[in-house]
């Protein structure tokens, strides 16, 4: 009798512990998905560029995954965001250009993980206009925001906060996370900074960080775009188009130096509270008298810019970096690691110099691209490459999976879980992108395309009818236009067949194309 009771007791206790550990199992994972704005993939160290160093972001990558071929559906902010949100292409949800309305009534992963049972919260630049849907709690960035003394919307009221706009947005995500949240809830939590968006200006602590530094311009850097038409009608050269007032804080108290918008320039220094602009005049005023003395032209000025560029904007990352630093400590400190999914990336890649470019929008590799690094104990390795062709398109889906959700029928994305865990191999062989502002800032055309993980295929439309195609083994700085290379006729075929299956797949086409033209040329009252 004594024997069967115990045995009873045993069993008992091996159901309890079971029980317990499917439990923990099922526990829904908290996720904290970062984004900067205009980050690029060269300028974190974990993609080994040398460019700087981003300790902390590469924390996630050495804990987890980095992702060598993360790219995004549309290179410019606002459209690229409603992609992250609602998991289908600009032309499917609607914000096909930072001009038209985004519909926020649609459907976002947010609202789905609401129904879930999440605690959501969205903090700092999302670039979107209206107050977000999906999020119990939003404290964001009115459009571009300010770097210094920026002004936040709180659940639509707005307010300014003195200070750093980096720093200002990690410590209000730091007090979402201890102080707000209800501690029994799943939560996901959007930490979006500004930086490193133009116009790249650099916190107090950082101003003198790469004084020293003299930075080697990408080979191409005087690309003079032989057979690349559209590529050559661009307004986002370094040389030719950064604005040495606005861009690169030459804004002389004499108003000797030439900058188009001065005015722009006065304004956000004016906006800086004295002890601010002590220190920025410390900074600046001695480069503006060198700047003044040298004189520098022609070749000279472009690398003289280029230098000038590349300090502030990897500056602006320091502060970036240090943010995803305190809230990854947060995460460990609290417990919280372990059950977290963390995710840092960019609405976009960036050019560095490459082509003789700043800014992004053509579907070439450097603003095509962006940076994605993960980490979740439970399920990634830490050190795990991933090599497929990931798209912003696929989060949306892939935290629904991760929460256990169903993903709605309508997400063109795809659930990239199993590919990081190492589950499958199998995934898409091509993805596609899309182009639509322009007439526009930085000139350039409309266009769209189709990127295997060997060749890229990309059409230039509205006032031009043009082709380019690039072997990215051979020639991964896309300088070689290859369309009407002979020796490439059958990739080229075959290429357009994919681009053709590509489009049909997303429901994508030449009337959609039309009809979004006119939209944005009657928002700019420009005669179609």
């Amino acid at each position: 009798m004594k024997k069967s009771r115990i045995s009873l007791l045993f069993g008992i206790l091996l159901t309890v512990v079971g029980c317990v550990k499917q439990g923990e199992e099922a526990k829904q994972p908290n996720i904290v998905f970062i984004m900067s704005d205009d980050h690029a993939y060269q300028a974190i160290s974990a993609y080994g560029h040398g460019l700087n160093k981003t300790p902390n972001i590469d924390r996630i990558a050495d804990e987890g995954a980095v992702f060598t071929h993360g790219y995004v559906t549309n290179s410019i902010c606002a459209p690229s965001r409603a992609v992250m949100l609602t998991g289908k292409h600009s032309f499917v949800n609607g914000k096909v250009d930072n001009l038209q309305e985004f519909d926020w009534n649609q459907d976002n992963f947010a609202k789905q993980l609401q129904k879930a049972g999440y605690q959501t919260a969205m903090i700092g630049k999302i670039h979107i206009d209206g107050l977000p849907q999906g999020f119990d709690y939003s404290n964001v960035l009115p459009g571009q925001g300010q770097y210094y003394n920026p002004d936040f919307i709180e659940n639509g009221e707005k307010k300014r906060y003195e200070g750093y706009c980096t720093q200002i947005t990690t410590d209000i995500a730091l007090d979402w996370l201890k102080n707000k949240r209800q501690q029994d809830k799943p939560f996901l939590m959007l930490y979006h900074q500004k930086a490193p968006h133009r116009t790249w200006m650099p916190e107090k602590k950082y101003l003198d960080l790469f004084d020293d530094t003299t930075f080697t311009p990408p080979a191409n850097f005087f690309d003079e775009y032989e057979n690349r038409p559209v590529a050559a009608e661009h307004e986002m050269g370094i040389f030719e188009h950064m604005d040495l007032v606005y861009d690169l804080k030459m804004l002389d108290e004499e108003g000797e130096i030439e900058g188009k918008y001065r005015g722009a320039a006065q304004n956000m220094y004016n906006r800086m509270n004295d002890e601010q602009r002590a220190a920025w005049d410390a900074h600046y005023k001695p480069l503006i008298e060198e700047f003044k003395s040298l004189k520098p032209k022609g070749k000279d000025l472009a690398l003289w810019k280029f230098n000038r560029y590349m300090r502030d904007y990897l500056a602006t990352i320091q502060s970036v970096d240090d943010g995803v630093g305190e809230v990854l400590d947060y995460l460990d400190e609290a417990g919280l690691a372990e059950n977290t999914i963390v995710v840092y990336t960019s609405d976009q890649g960036f050019y560095l110099g490459e082509h003789g470019w700043f800014d992004k929008r053509f579907m070439y590799e450097e603003s095509f691209r962006t940076p994605i690094l993960m980490r979740y104990p439970k399920e990634i390795k830490p050190g795990t490459v991933v090599d497929e062709l990931i798209q912003n398109l696929d989060f949306a889906p892939t935290f629904l999976d991760y929460a256990n959700t169903p993903i709605p029928e309508d997400i063109q994305g795809e659930s990239f879980r199993k590919v990081v865990s190492g589950e499958t191999e199998d995934w898409r062989d091509a993805i596609y992108y899309t182009y639509y502002e322009y007439p526009g800032e930085h000139n350039v055309q409309r266009h769209n395309g189709i990127r295997t993980d060997r060749y890229k295929l990309i059409h230039f439309y509205y006032d031009s009818d043009t082709w380019e195609l690039y072997d990215l083994q051979e020639d991964p700085t896309e300088m070689n236009n290859l369309y009407n290379d002979p020796a490439y006729i059958d990739i080229q075929k075959e290429m357009h067949k994919k681009f053709i299956e590509v489009r049909e797949k997303y429901g994508d086409s030449d009337e959609l194309d039309k009809e979004n033209l006119e939209r944005f040329l009657k928002k700019k009252n420009i005669q179609y």
